[in-house]
């Protein structure tokens, strides 16, 4: 074993990561190399493969705190798919049905019922509407905001021939969003109730399977653009429908919840 660490493989909506509960201290003392472990075990095919590395720790604020490693190396704030993940473990290990994790976007409180876990997130932030960006060619107009991490939204006709890694990649490194970039989101299919995502995600630099706080940005802009009315059902790449419950009240969005499965799929030593 490279590192003799003992980690557990979780998935929500086929967002997949690798939990390492540091929550006791015990790792501490090893200096763990986070990033240089995530760009190993997060490699697919060669390793354990990962969309990320969800590292829990002791807090002075929370139940537990959660940092989140992206497959290259980069750490971000929020992640709610891994937050749904980091919660249904937390649960599992005797925390409690209702528990609060403290993230780097906030402190997130948690719902676990059955295998379903409802978050509360922290509401959306430096939203800016229809923005036109020059890609090649082409006029593209985005929706930008902050779900936790920055995330674009652009309505698409044919959602599943759309080029998602080729123009997420452009949007993602667009200079509109410098120097930190973008996730880029996709959406298509809307009906009264909801719609149907796809999601480029920064670190992961590739489509994932779904994006927690990708499907909490898409839904909030069908909110604000009037298409929908809450909750929404977003259905995700992996086949998963989630649910996002928000207000909109003189433009503020305000008490957004995200909802869905979370798994354990295995443990193991890495």
């Amino acid at each position: 074993m490279k590192y003799d660490l003992g980690f557990t493989k979780a998935q929500a909506s086929g967002n997949d990561f690798i939990i390492i509960d540091n929550r006791d201290g015990s790792l501490d003392k090893r200096g763990l190399d986070y990033p240089e472990i995530a760009r190993d075990l997060c490699r697919r095919r060669l390793s354990v493969g990962a969309d990320g590395i969800l590292a829990l720790e002791r807090s002075d604020k929370a139940d537990l705190r959660m940092r989140i490693i992206n497959p290259d190396g980069s750490e971000v704030t929020m992640c709610g798919n891994g937050a749904r993940c980091s919660a249904y473990y937390a649960f599992s290990k005797g925390v409690g049905s209702d528990l609060l994790m403290e993230t780097g976007a906030g402190i997130i409180k948690a719902r676990i019922s059955g295998g379903r876990v409802k978050l509360l997130m922290s509401d959306p932030g430096d939203i800016k509407m229809s923005v036109n960006l020059g890609i090649g060619q082409t006029l593209l107009t985005v929706h930008s905001l902050n779900t936790g991490v920055p995330h674009a939204v652009h309505m698409v006709e044919d959602l599943e021939n759309y080029p998602v890694v080729e123009m997420g990649r452009r949007i993602r490194h667009h200079s509109f969003f410098a120097p930190g970039g973008t996730n880029a989101n996709f959406v298509g299919n809307i009906v009264s109730g909801g719609a149907s995502l796809r999601t480029y995600e920064r670190g992961v630099e590739d489509e994932t399977l779904a994006c927690g706080t990708g499907t909490v940005a898409s839904a909030v802009v069908l909110g604000l653009l009037g298409v929908v009315e809450p909750p929404v059902s977003m259905k995700t790449r992996g086949g998963e429908t989630l649910t996002v419950h928000y207000q909109i009240s003189k433009g503020k969005v305000t008490d957004v919840y995200l909802e869905g499965e979370a798994h354990l799929v295995f443990e193991g030593k890495a």
